[in-house]
């Protein structure tokens, strides 16, 4: 049996052992040893596994993943969020469906500092759904707004799968974040498009809240600043050139530390479960790293990727198609499967074929950061996309009394709201490199 058919077959292992629920980690840790040893034996493998979690775990970048897992942590726990929806509601409230659209808001900014969708989704569902039940929002558009908005805590910089994508692609970390800003306050915006929309065909949705004067909306906006003084540091001090990634990543902890104590809602129990939460989050992460590098360790001995590579660019399909093929399959990917799994899983594989494509004449670094903010966008369509969209149900668990049709009822605006922001960003790639085209 050749390589490449031994490589397929093992993929397709691996897919079953995820159907059946074994942990990514372990799923890819068996397939890629039992994979190893039947192209290579037992000798080659022992000799490649005594280095290989040091030369993975060694990695300087890495250290940025338990920084903002540890500053998002600080974000979920410390009552930023009710200060960033608090300030939205008192601008915006008024509108017919100001609460939802600042509900959007409130997570695209909580993002800035989060870098999680299912925490954002989370943090932000505590925080608003009340309020918006209160002045008697539906449950569809309630759900809706929130399990959308929450997708924005990945595409927001600074986003942990940006930095796995950038390491997997040896990408440089700051111009992949310059890269998702615009991608992500478009998302916004055409969230709450969206749900203007939504309220104007249909009124009682949506309804307004009193309108308070400028001296209460003025007030209200002291919730933003520890936020955005975070925001400006972190990212403003990578681009400003005053520090690397990871260095912005240990100051924007140690100031979202500072605000959450200041704030009075981080105590010393809080803080263990801080600590952790952030510990068991990047022992995960880790263990998954170690199986991809054996995974793709072993798929690269195969040829597996090489092949497809030149099967597909040799197969004389529009490379539109061949990108339009590898999103759709994402968004399906995105629905049965957790976004950092499939990042790991399938960047190896679909990488080369990306970079083995002409699109609009881009360069191999501009295409492999347009690609990457394609494909982490898509992932995250997954994350409200029926029959599981995880974010979805993050937030119906919290409204029990909301059927779950009506919850992904309220999803279909939002979702047809991505996909023309993914028709557009796929069409003008400009749109997503022209920060980093302007500041490199």
């Amino acid at each position: 049996m050749s390589s490449v058919a031994l490589g397929g077959i093992f993929l397709a292992v691996l897919l079953v052992l995820l159907v059946i629920r074994i942990p990514i980690a372990i799923a890819m840790l068996l397939t890629g040893v039992a994979g190893y040893v039947s192209l290579s034996g037992w000798d080659p493998l022992l000799n490649f596994l005594k280095s290989a979690a040091y030369a993975r775990y060694t990695v300087y970048d890495l250290s940025v993943i338990p920084l903002f897992l540890l500053m998002g942590q600080f974000a979920s726990r410390g009552g930023l969020a009710s200060g960033l929806f608090g300030a939205a509601a008192a601008m915006i409230g008024h509108w017919r469906g100001g609460l939802a659209m600042a509900a959007v808001g409130s997570c695209a900014a909580f993002g800035a500092v989060c870098g999680s969708s299912i925490a954002t989704a989370a943090t932000m569902g505590q925080v608003a759904l009340p309020e918006l039940r209160r002045y008697r929002y539906s449950g569809a558009l309630a759900v809706g707004c929130l399990a959308a908005g929450g997708t924005l805590g990945i595409l927001i910089p600074p986003s942990v799968v940006l930095v796995i994508y950038a390491i997997l692609t040896q990408q440089n970390i700051a111009q992949l974040f310059m890269a998702a800003f615009i991608p992500g306050i478009l998302a916004a915006i055409g969230y709450m498009i969206a749900i203007g929309i939504y309220v104007r065909l249909k009124p009682d949705a949506g309804p307004a809240q009193e309108r308070l004067t400028w001296k209460q909306r003025l007030a209200a906006q002291r919730g933003i600043w520890p936020v955005f003084l975070i925001f400006l540091l972190v990212l403003g001090g990578i681009y400003g050139g005053w520090f690397t990634p990871t260095e912005a990543a240990a100051i924007g902890t140690v100031g979202t530390g500072i605000f959450a104590f200041a704030l009075g809602k981080m105590r010393f129990r809080e803080f263990k479960e801080v600590l952790y939460g952030t510990a068991v989050t990047t022992g995960m992460i880790f263990m998954i790293l170690l199986g991809a590098d054996i995974m793709n360790s072993f798929l690269a001995l195969s040829q597996l990727p090489n092949y497809l590579a030149e099967t597909i660019t040799a197969s004389g399909l529009p490379p539109f198609v061949i990108l339009a093929s590898i999103l759709i399959l994402y968004l399906f990917l995105g629905c049965v499967m957790d976004t950092m799994s499939m990042i790991l899983l399938t960047i190896p594989i679909f990488f080369p074929v990306i970079m083995g494509l002409d699109f609009w004449g881009l360069g191999e670094t501009e295409k492999a950061i347009w690609f990457g903010i394609l494909a982490l966008m898509v992932v995250e369509i997954g994350m409200i996309t029926p029959p599981v969209g995880m974010n979805v149900y993050v937030i119906s668990s919290m409204a029990r009394d909301i059927p779950m049709r009506d919850c992904f009822r309220g999803i279909v605006p939002f979702l047809l709201s991505d996909f023309i922001r993914v028709v557009i960003l796929v069409l003008f790639p400009g749109i997503t490199l022209c920060l980093v085209r302007w500041l490199s």
